[in-house]
């Protein structure tokens, strides 16, 4: 049975991973870590992961990048391996990751969806066949109207995952009105769509001379996280030191 340590258990991705590891038959959450009560919380929550006497085997990660730097150090002082789901960290906290899975293991994806971190896999091969051939690649993504930052973390992650295939040759296009010029075939155009309550879509189409393909991956529910969170730590735990992604969940 594999123990977890729910981090920033009374948020919204918290609960949702809560209700999913209820179902599981070999893991369970021991404890939970908030600053804030959690009402009918079902094991017992403590106001941070130094101060929990609860043995377990992984950390799951869903709070704020404040809280961030002192999860870290608290895991790698228990030796707690940790899967880090929280976005938006600073370069300091990127450096303090890296520092930190020296320690112990440590497990940070752009996106934790099993989809998507299979698409980063499959678009390589697809890449190095179209760019060749002279596609142009570009990349639309969309979210709801609360999202803040653009483009998203999954659609640079996807530009970069084809652009490594691609030796790193291409150039990122963010916006084409400033600019009265033919596309360069050597670029990524990379769109972001604002609007309603959409969860997360996201497409690489690979344009040809008559034919296109198109790659598309979609997020009906923050539940397809959740899930790939908590495959993340069934397999962290008994792992050497060192920073993980989900792509060493995903073996394909």
């Amino acid at each position: 049975m594999i123990r977890v340590i729910m981090h920033g258990c009374g948020g919204k991705m918290g609960q949702v991973v809560t209700s999913l590891i209820a179902a599981e038959e070999n893991m369970e959450i021991v404890a939970g870590i908030d600053v804030k009560d959690v009402p009918g919380c079902p094991y017992p929550v403590f106001p941070d992961l130094m101060s929990c006497d609860v043995p377990a085997d992984v950390v799951i990660d869903f709070s704020y990048c404040g809280a961030v730097d002192a999860l870290l150090d608290a895991c790698a002082a228990k030796k707690l391996p940790v899967v880090l789901c929280t976005t938006g960290l600073s370069p300091e906290q990127l450096t303090h990751v890296k520092e930190t899975a020296t320690l112990i293991p440590v497990l940070k994806s752009a996106n934790m969806s099993l989809g998507i971190n299979l698409l980063l896999k499959l678009l390589q091969p697809a890449a190095k066949v179209l760019a060749d051939a002279g596609f142009d690649i570009e990349i639309v993504e969309k979210h709801h109207n609360q999202k803040m930052d653009a483009p998203s973390g999954t659609a640079l992650a996807l530009a970069d995952s084809v652009n490594h295939a691609l030796s790193d040759q291409y150039e990122y296009v963010y916006d084409r009105s400033q600019v009265k010029k033919k596309r360069d075939p050597k670029e990524i155009g990379i769109s972001a769509v604002r609007g309603g309550s959409i969860v997360g879509e996201h497409e690489v189409i690979f344009a040809g001379t008559d034919e296109v393909i198109t790659f598309t991956h979609t997020a009906y529910s923050k539940a397809i996280f959740a899930k790939g969170a908590i495959a993340a730590a069934a397999f962290l735990p008994g792992k050497e030191p060192g920073l993980y992604d989900m792509s060493h969940v995903i073996q394909i």
